[in-house]
C-alpha cells in the first residue's frame, strides 16, 4: 500500500481504518491472534520507548528491560498465568531501576511497566469468552471515540488551553467533547451486549475516557521532555505506534485493575459483561 500524494489527514485516515480493521478482527478471533496482539503493541511501544528515551539509559539497562519483557510476553501467549506475568515485569522494571540508578534506570525501569502491563491488561481483559470480547469492544469504543472527538472538537471550536506545558495543541473543549463522545460511545456499546456486571456503565465510560486523556497528555510530556515530535514514523500520518495507543494503554489498564479488584484477577472483564 502506498502513500505517496496524499495529504496527512487523508493518511491518517487511511491508517487508521486498516489498524482499527485489523484490531477488531484480530479481537473477534481472540486467543493467541489477540495475544500477538497485545504483544505487538507492548514490543512497539517499548521499542519507541527506547527510542525517546535513549540518553537516559544504558546498553545494560536496555538490555535487561528487553529480556524481561520478552520474557513476560513468553508467559503471557503460552499460560498466561497473571501472578507470574506480573511478577516477571515488575520485578524486571526494579532490577533495571537499582542496577541503573536515578540517571539511567528509572526510564528504561519505568518504559518496561508502561509497555508491559497494558499487554497483560488487554490479553486478560479479552480471556477466552464472549463477555471478553464485548469488553475489549467496549474499551476500543471509549477510546477511539475520545480521540476522535476531541481531535476534531478542538480544532472546531478551540478556546482555552487544557494543559499547555504538557501539550500545547489540546483545549478544554476538545477534552469535554471527547470525554462526552467517549460515554455516548460507551453506553451504546454496552447496550447491545447486555452488561450484566453490576457497575454503572457511563461512570466507567467516563474513568476510561478521562485515563485515556491523561495517558495521551502523559506521552506529549515525555516527547516535550526528550525534544521529539512523534515516538516513531512506523505509522503513515500518525507517527509512532506510542502516538496512537497511548490512551489505550492506559485505559486498558485501568479497566483492568478495577475488573481485578471489583472481580478478579483471572476474569476482570466481567465487571461489566
Amino acid at each position: 500500500m502506498t502513500f505517496d500524494g496524499l495529504s496527512n489527514l487523508q493518511k491518517r485516515i487511511l491508517s487508521a481504518v486498516v489498524l482499527v480493521a485489523l484490531a477488531v478482527v484480530l479481537t473477534a478471533l481472540g486467543g493467541l491472534a489477540f495475544g500477538i496482539l497485545a504483544c505487538a503493541i507492548g514490543l512497539s511501544v517499548f521499542y519507541e520507548w527506547q527510542l525517546m528515551t535513549l540518553a537516559r539509559s544504558t546498553p545494560t539497562t536496555r538490555g535487561l528491560a528487553w529480556a524481561f519483557l520478552i520474557g513476560m510476553m513468553a508467559v503471557l501467549l503460552f499460560t498466561q498465568h497473571v501472578m507470574t506475568m506480573i511478577g516477571v515485569l515488575f520485578a524486571g522494571a526494579a532490577l533495571v531501576a537499582v542496577i541503573g540508578g536515578r540517571r539511567n534506570g528509572y526510564w528504561p525501569a519505568f518504559g518496561l511497566i508502561y509497555a508491559g502491563f497494558p499487554s497483560i491488561a488487554l490479553t486478560l481483559l479479552r480471556g477466552d469468552t464472549g463477555d471478553g470480547f464485548a469488553a475489549i469492544l467496549f474499551l476500543f469504543a471509549v477510546v477511539w471515540a475520545t480521540d476522535i472527538f476531541a481531535y476534531f472538537n478542538g480544532r472546531a471550536l478551540g478556546g482555552p488551553k487544557l494543559a499547555p506545558r504538557f501539550s500545547p495543541n489540546k483545549t478544554w473543549s476538545g477534552a469535554i467533547g471527547g470525554a462526552a463522545a467517549g460515554v455516548a460511545a460507551g453506553v451504546g456499546i454496552a447496550a447491545f451486549m447486555t452488561p450484566t456486571g453490576g457497575v454503572p456503565v457511563p461512570l466507567i465510560a467516563l474513568l476510561l475516557s478521562i485515563i485515556a486523556q491523561i495517558g495521551d497528555l502523559g506521552e506529549s510530556w515525555v516527547k516535550r521532555r526528550f525534544g521529539v515530535k512523534d515516538s516513531s514514523r512506523l505509522i503513515p500520518g500518525h507517527g509512532g505506534v506510542m502516538d496512537r495507543v497511548d490512551g489505550l494503554v492506559a485505559a486498558a489498564a485501568l479497566l483492568y485493575v478495577i475488573g481485578a479488584i471489583l472481580v478478579a484477577p483471572e476474569t476482570p472483564y466481567d465487571i461489566l459483561f
